[in-house]
């Protein structure tokens, strides 16, 4: 019983994903109330109607509500992002409001990867989220379930999910020897070749499964945040889903279903209100995905930079994945510089500050429209895009600039968002209409080369990394050192590395743990407790110790400074219950705590976090020594897997 819906402040559906379950208990009872013989609407068409009381509600309450539960115990968690309003449901109890909350700003985070800058502007979104084309509009919906559902079952199933870090492959002279050929081999080769249609490989990496086997970034790449990297990982398993136990099988392996077919508008080529049974066919590795990732240069944060994605599968469940950087993305930095400014430029216009105040500012605007020109000029009027925002600045211009102008005051307001737009329409036309048939890309052979060196430099490792994937770390030799631990994660949250032992919970295979019952009930434990320090963490509290029948739970979480000493702790912000989800997926929590415990500009602050499962029988004291000991252990150089 869960759904997930984005909507405009008309009440427009723009997306929405339902599980079985909640589709036809919605059916059963939009049909209760049709008279008999009378078909039903499509299903958009239902779903438009039972939510537009909400959301009209809500967009014309003074003080809207985030959250409410009905009377038959379904719970509806809503957010406002920009123009577009997400609404989270759930009736079958499995899911509270965080993890709604979760899903919401995780489902933006892919909309970002997805769209880029776009999501800037709410009037492009729209037209990008609820195509004209019936059939475009079922293929993206459809994908972005795909996406959705990808994630859910990750983050039920995988602990680098759970916590939302990015799982190594212990193997540190197999990691090594693998980002040495990335490096050396694979990487140099792609980018000296004439075929690679101006594009460079800036970063290179290898999954098995959901973990890295090893990582390499090019001298000219930025740092690939933890947020970005874990959203590919959600990509690439939803082109290539892991099917690491046949018992567990995961919801993307299917791809056939059924989906309602959207209620015929005018806007649309005709359509009727039967179910379409859709086949996917399987992605063609060869045509790389534009993806919008944050870079960091030196002159500060880029956010949703343009970058080609290539999924080449080496075998099943073992994936390379190559990030290029597109001959035109020195577009996009132009583009995100102007909208800066006239978000700069619009705060102080709606602060009340005039023309004076703007020339005293850090924010000149003759500089701006000095470049902004050239810009202009250089992108020809050739395309209608590229017109539109030629007679939208020049309009701008003849108001600000001019003698006889208005100047700088509010009354220039409305043409910033205009402004703003427009460079979004041009982000648009060159990073997402433009990249359809994508002209320029690495060629087909080049592609094929890397992926035959890949397997060819892995042909020995293959079985052995599919079997070391599941059990990455085992919990053999941990008891002799710390009777009594049960089960434990670490995270670095500087690296947005984590260390856990392997959790298996099907009927197949044996762990320590046990299998079948023992370890699912064990599994159900660990996410219970990452959900109950999350609710103390927003709280404030940054160590949380418990008892929960026969088991002791712990939570820590320090900072130290680059040469490992802990650092004083400090108070943990207080948090509203409606705020940002604790994790780095959806929003980097864990930076805005590295920022609160820096006492000297300038210094390195590390962020570690370390949860543990004891038997309840050990004393207090010795589970608490066990911890500052397996702090230490786990971080040692010998243990920390290679970057």
């Amino acid at each position: 019983m869960k759904c997930l819906l984005i909507a405009s402040e008309s009440a427009e559906v723009l997306f929405h994903w339902t599980d079985l379950e909640y589709q036809r208990n919605i059916q059963e009872q939009y049909g209760a109330s049709q008279e008999e013989g009378e078909e039903l609407p499509a299903f958009e068409d239902i779903l438009s109607t039972l939510f537009a009381p909400i959301i009209i509600s809500y967009s014309t309450m003074e003080d809207s509500y985030t959250s409410f539960t009905t009377d038959n115990n379904h719970i509806y968690v809503l957010h406002q992002f920009d123009e577009c309003l997400y609404i989270a449901v759930n009736g079958d109890g499995e899911e509270k409001e965080d993890d709604l909350r979760r899903k919401m700003y995780v489902m933006k985070k892919m909309i970002e990867v997805m769209f880029g800058m776009v999501t800037l502007s709410g009037t492009l979104l729209r037209k990008e989220l609820r195509p004209q084309d019936t059939e475009q509009r079922i293929r993206l919906w459809k994908h972005l379930q795909n996406l959705i559902e990808t994630y859910s079952h990750l983050r039920e199933n995988d602990q680098s999910f759970l916590v939302e870090a990015v799982e190594r492959l212990i193997h540190p002279m197999l990691c090594e020897q693998c980002i040495e050929f990335l490096e050396r081999r694979l990487v140099q080769q792609l980018n000296s070749s004439v075929e690679r249609a101006g594009e460079e490989v800036l970063h290179a990496f290898i999954l098995v499964h959901t973990k890295l086997l090893a990582f390499y970034s090019s001298r000219n790449a930025s740092i690939l945040t933890t947020s970005d990297l874990l959203a590919l990982i959600i990509m690439a398993q939803n082109m290539y889903p892991s099917n690491v136990d046949l018992d567990d099988q995961s919801p993307e392996v299917t791809k056939s279903f059924y989906t309602p077919e959207p209620s015929p508008s005018s806007r649309d080529s005709g359509s009727s209100g039967d179910l379409h049974a859709l086949e996917i066919s399987p992605p063609d590795p060869s045509t790389p995905r534009r993806v919008f990732l944050d870079i960091s240069l030196k002159d500060g944060l880029y956010p949703m930079m343009p970058h080609s994605m290539y999924c080449l599968p080496l075998w099943p469940g073992i994936t390379l994945v190559l990030l290029t950087k597109i001959p035109t993305s020195a577009v996009a930095l132009s583009v995100y510089k102007y909208l800066e400014d006239f978000d700069k430029l619009e705060k102080r216009l709606r602060e009340g500050q005039g023309s004076s105040a703007a020339a005293r500012s850090p924010l000149n605007m003759q500089d701006v429209r000095c470049k902004l020109d050239k810009f202009v000029k250089a992108l020809g009027p050739s395309e209608l895009q590229s017109a539109q925002l030629q007679i939208v600045w020049t309009e701008f211009k003849n108001r600000a600039f001019a003698k006889n102008g208005p100047g700088f005051n509010k009354d220039l307001i409305p043409w910033c968002k205009k402004m703003k737009t427009q460079l979004c329409g041009i982000y648009r036309q060159c990073f997402l209409i433009d990249s359809t048939d994508f002209p320029q890309r690495l060629s087909p052979g080049l592609q094929e080369g890397a992926q035959a060196m890949m397997q060819e430099k892995l042909m020995d490792w293959k079985d052995f990394l599919l079997v070391k994937s599941k059990r990455n770390i085992t919990m053999v030799s941990y008891p002799r050192n710390f009777p009594g631990l049960v089960h434990f994660i670490c995270v670095d949250r500087s690296s947005g590395q984590m260390i856990a032992p392997s959790l298996s919970i099907t009927e197949r295979t044996t762990s320590e743990l046990g299998k079948g019952p023992v370890a699912r009930f064990i599994k159900s434990k660990v996410w219970g407790l990452v959900r109950t320090t999350r609710r103390y963490l927003q709280k404030g509290y940054s160590t949380v110790t418990l008892r929960d029948g026969d088991f002791y739970f712990c939570y820590f979480l320090w900072f130290e400074n680059e040469s490992g000493y802990k650092l004083d702790s400090v108070d943990i912000p207080v948090l509203p219950d409606d705020s940002p989800p604790i994790g780095t997926l959806a929003c980097d929590y864990y930076k805005l705590l590295r920022y609160y415990s820096k006492n000297h500009k300038g210094e390195t602050v590390k962020c570690y976090e370390l949860l543990t499962v004891h038997l309840g029988v050990i004393p207090t004291e010795i589970i608490l020594q066990h911890c500052r000991q397996l702090a230490s252990k786990l971080w040692e150089p010998s243990r920390n897997p290679l970057l």
